[in-house]
């Protein structure tokens, strides 16, 4: 007898017949009745850059699935370009949206209860979220990227988002005129796909890799290769084979593969907003990790790639080299990748065989690596009881130990102002508050002001640190995530201009030199900062969400 199906639930029996009417009227036959339900869930949008080329994508995937005898159906997500939403109110919206997409993944896939599914994402928060909600239905699943954009010119060098960015910056400075502006706003991004650089969604789409929901070459392959479509459309055949072997995503999403996925995380310099989608991903799967875990590998794990914004090294160029499957070859070297791990297309070890080499230059050998210790690095201190997180692979060596004097901003905008107004000097520590996901709300990212210190020649000798969070894009000592946030009473609510504060990013440590004393006295005279009430949707997050270092998730008990 044949095993039922989920989609059995629309097709089966004679009282199935209203919805097998429906069906039929949206032209499925008798014959497709009797074949799988795959679902395609496609974050293509006319607007984002990642995105405006996924209808090609799911075609392909679409294609696939009918060649090895499924019935594909296609339906949308929302998903917001952090480029664009970046430095004004949208981007409260950017990491608010990731609970939103899997919500309403859950609600289509609850309601129109289909066999498999296939995922197709690009950028920020649509990648976490779309894994999300794999975790959580736990149906046979596959993911295909819609892949990196390539780098862009200007002045003869390799450039893309960050660098445009910084160049707000340098035309404040008085070191761009108007027609070299003009030049990176034509030239730095020139083609579709997600921003070239190891900024937050290629980060997420070279994890979803590492962790082993999609194929080899999901992560680095650009989106305009014919490559890309090649394997969108082999997503779309081996969505068949993994729903015959009934793989599902606990079968994949499992505690050795975040591990695996982190070591990756930590070899390639990623973004740091990693972090809080790992974090998330997780608890969805069930898989104990905490930010504390993530320092231990982080200490472990040599960084073997160091990529835009860090340095000249694209996407292409990882790509060019081998991928990602290439770096967790290298890794596995030193045993630091649990090769016996499931995934989507056999175990880690099946994959890593058909791997290339490390070339030694855009992956570094694992015994002469860019630093020893990972791209990440987690901090604690005072000002950070809970945790905060610094991207350590774009970190020049003479700032990894920084004692400068705060300079402290009540949100991002007065931040940039003082910034692009020459009011920020060297030795500073620049702190922006009530920017966590309570008190922004939304926990907005902040490559403006990293950008606009770069663009000012002040990185090498001003630190940010901040309750919100940074683009992948951003560079220099910028510290984020800090927990517990200001609007949740943290320490950074009670720090003053002048203070001193010390960022020791080698040994861990995020603190503010202040008298215990003296900080008892600010809690005793505090006024609590109240924030905008923006309503809607940014108010019921508001409520709901939790710290950073839970991942920034939702809690229904959460105060």
């Amino acid at each position: 007898m044949e095993t039922p199906t989920r989609s059995h639930q629309l097709t089966e029996g004679v009282e199935r017949t209203p919805h097998r009417a429906l069906l039929k009227s949206l032209g499925i036959t008798d014959s497709e009745m009797k074949k799988p339900f795959v679902a395609v869930i496609n974050a293509a949008s006319d607007y984002v850059p990642g995105h405006t080329h996924l209808h090609q994508i799911s075609k392909a995937v679409k294609d696939g699935i009918r060649n090895a005898g499924g019935v594909p159906f296609e339906f949308f997500t929302i998903g917001v370009c952090d480029g664009l939403a970046m430095n004004h109110k949208g981007m409260r919206y950017s990491l608010a949206s990731r609970e939103l997409i899997a919500d309403s993944i859950e609600i289509m896939l609850t309601a129109h209860p289909l066999d498999a599914a296939v995922f197709i994402p690009n950028c920020d928060k649509i990648v976490p979220g779309m894994l999300m909600a794999a975790a959580r239905l736990n149906l046979p699943s596959v993911f295909v990227s819609g892949g990196p954009m390539l780098a862009g010119k200007v002045g003869g060098k390799r450039v893309n988002l960050s660098e445009t960015f910084e160049a707000v910056g340098k035309f404040h400075g008085g070191n761009l005129n108007a027609g070299q502006i003009k030049d990176f706003e034509n030239n730095a991004c020139p083609t579709c796909g997600s921003c070239a650089g190891m900024y937050t969604a290629n980060s997420m789409n070279c994890l979803t890799e590492a962790l082993g929901m999609s194929l080899p070459g999901n992560g680095t392959e650009p989106a305009v290769t014919s490559a890309r479509l090649r394997l969108a459309k082999e997503t779309g055949e081996h969505i068949m084979q993994i729903l015959e072997n009934k793989i599902k995503p606990s079968n994949v999403m499992t505690q050795a593969n975040f591990h695996n996925a982190l070591a990756v995380d930590m070899a390639i310099g990623a973004s740091s907003n990693t972090i809080l989608h790992i974090l998330a991903i997780a608890n969805e799967a069930k898989v104990p990790l905490t930010l504390d875990d993530i320092a231990e590998i982080s200490e472990k794990i040599p960084q073997l790639c160091k990529l835009n914004p860090a340095s000249e090294v694209f996407i292409e160029d990882l790509n060019a080299v081998g991928g990602i499957q290439a770096v967790m070859c290298e890794l596995s070297k030193e045993n630091l990748i649990d090769i016996s791990a499931k995934t989507v297309s056999g175990t880690q070890e099946e994959r890593i065989k058909k791997a290339t080499y490390s070339d030694g230059e855009v992956i570094r050998k694992i015994d002469n690596p860019f630093r020893k210790t990972g791209g990440l690095a987690i901090l604690k201190g005072n000002l950070a009881e809970k945790g905060a997180v610094v991207k350590r692979g774009a970190v020049a060596e003479n700032m990894l130990v920084f004692k400068g004097q705060a300079r402290v901003f009540d949100g991002e905008q007065a931040a940039v102002d003082s910034i692009l107004s020459g009011e920020i000097n060297a030795g500073t520590v620049v702190v922006i508050r009530y920017e966590g996901p309570k008190g922004g709300p939304g926990m907005p990212e902040m490559l403006a002001p990293t950008a606009a210190i770069a663009g000012m020649g002040l990185d090498g000798e001003v630190a940010l640190i901040t309750d919100g969070r940074f683009s992948g894009a951003s560079r220099g000592v910028s510290v984020g995530h800090i927990s517990p946030e200001a609007a949740a009473d943290g320490l950074i609510a009670y720090v003053q201009d002048g203070d001193e504060i010390l960022i020791d990013i080698t040994s861990g440590k995020l603190q503010l030199l202040v008298d215990d004393s003296a900080i008892a006295e600010r809690k005793k005279n505090h006024v609590k900062k109240t924030r905008e009430n923006y309503g809607g949707y940014l108010e019921r997050y508001a409520k709901m969400v939790t710290s950073s270092h839970t991942g920034a998730v939702f809690s229904i008990n959460n105060e």
